[in-house]
């Protein structure tokens, strides 16, 4: 499964980040949010070989100690950073809707790309713990990696459990929450506008909720239940069989979360007609320039409520 997400991660995020490149004068504040959670993305399907390497060979690690927890770190620093993207482009998509005049001060370019970076310097600093997550012999004398040892000593297995429910706590359940009460908020907003002219507008808009919230369920949630059940799994004392079951579930559901590299760029097209509009200018410059016809250069307006409608 990581051969496949790897595969479509990258081309296509690097199709999506290529894309909003190249029509980068049309500028908006979502289109910032873009670009990072593309960027995000391609660095941890960057590192996804490593995985398909390591499961091929039965669990064996071929790369040494820094390649382990540098893959191990670059997969955590990925999900949370989608994680806060999706939130952040939540928080302002409510913004936009329900509070219609600070959106003009509030939904920025400038603002998005301030909000960016403090998500990127956070994320980066709070994921740091998982760098002790490197490579250790097992009874067989084999290289593990991406498994927590299960013959840590007391004092690591009540840090890794500590760091979990840090991680657990500030990285999905007060996003989700976020998330939840924003959309909740849109949708109300939504609902109470009657103008049949807006009829259709308003479906499209329930219907990226829907898209964005099940991404993120469907992602996440599985992962980190899952990882829950494992640390206190392994805080006990269980049969051989009995923990190779749970050893795979974990695997099985982080391959969910690493598929988010996947959803993302469904969610870049599927999010509004904003994306499927720079596409359609990226395809006529293309053509253009290959055609060799000399067009002018037509500029698209940016709407004041962009990130809302996307």
């Amino acid at each position: 499964m990581y051969s496949m997400i790897s595969v479509v991660g990258f081309f296509g995020n690097g199709f999506v980040l290529y894309v909003l490149i190249k029509t980068y004068h049309e500028k908006s504040a979502f289109q910032v949010y873009m670009i990072n959670l593309a960027i995000a993305d391609l660095l941890c399907v960057c590192t996804l070989p490593l995985r398909v390497v390591y499961y091929v060979h039965k669990g064996i690690w071929l790369f040494g100690d820094f390649l382990c927890r540098l893959s191990t770190y670059a997969l955590y620093v990925n999900m949370y950073c989608s994680i806060f993207f999706m939130t952040a482009m939540s928080f302002f998509r409510c913004v936009a809707i329900v509070f219609p005049v600070q959106n003009i001060k509030l939904v920025t370019q400038k603002k998005a790309k301030f909000v960016c970076v403090g998500i990127w310097i956070f994320v980066v600093l709070i994921s740091s713990p998982f760098l002790i997550s490197g490579s250790y012999q097992d009874m067989k004398n084999n290289t593990k990696c991406f498994e927590p040892p299960q013959d840590s000593e007391t004092k690591k297995k009540i840090y890794i459990l500590v760091l979990h429910y840090v991680s657990l706590f500030i990285g999905f359940i007060i996003p989700f929450l976020i998330i939840i009460v924003c959309y909740t908020m849109i949708i109300l907003t939504l609902l109470k506008n009657s103008m049949k002219k807006n009829l259709a507008s308003r479906k499209k808009a329930i219907g990226m909720i829907i898209i964005v919230t099940s991404v993120f369920l469907i992602s996440f949630m599985p992962y980190h239940i899952q990882r829950t059940i494992h640390l206190q799994f392994l805080s006990e004392t269980k049969p051989c069989d009995s923990v190779l079951r749970m050893q795979k579930s974990v695997v099985i559901t982080l391959s969910l979360a690493a598929s988010n590299c996947c959803f993302d760029p469904l969610l870049y097209f599927f999010s509004g007609g904003n994306f499927r509009r720079r596409l359609s200018t990226f395809r006529k410059h293309s053509l253009s320039s290959l055609t060799y016809v000399p067009k002018k250069k037509a500029s698209l307006p940016e709407k004041v409520d962009e990130i809302g409608t996307e």
